[in-house]
């Protein structure tokens, strides 16, 4: 991969280790809660399911360390598709700020690495 290509794969999985300490070990704090706009008793309430999105963010930020330390576009194009999918879902189901946050950065990602 090229060194574009290297820097925007890291920023995706920056992102989505970001996504794991929030989702689990922040979600019902003050700070997880404004991030993601919660009252404290939902937050509460869904603390385990946000545990196990924030586990499988980390699953794809492994995914995208893995294909930098290797250096291996076709496991970085896996993974990148992961979570272009990923943030699609959550912007049609959650919050169109999803396809921001996640599916935009890592379709970037995405093409400038299948251009290299």
């Amino acid at each position: 991969m090229n060194l574009l290509a290297q820097l925007l794969v890291g920023l995706v999985a920056l992102l989505h280790a970001g996504f794991l300490v929030l989702e689990m070990f922040l979600w019902a704090t003050p700070t997880g809660r404004r991030v993601f706009g919660l009252d404290a008793d939902f937050a509460g309430r869904t603390r385990a399911l946000a545990a196990n999105q924030g586990l499988y963010n980390g699953f794809l930020a492994a995914g995208l360390v893995w294909s930098l330390v290797a250096d291996r576009s076709d496991v970085a194009v896996f993974f990148l598709g992961c979570v272009v999918v990923a943030g699609i879902f959550g912007a049609a189901t959650v919050s169109r700020m999803i396809l921001v946050v996640q599916a935009l950065p890592a379709a970037v990602a995405l093409t400038v690495v299948l251009l290299g």
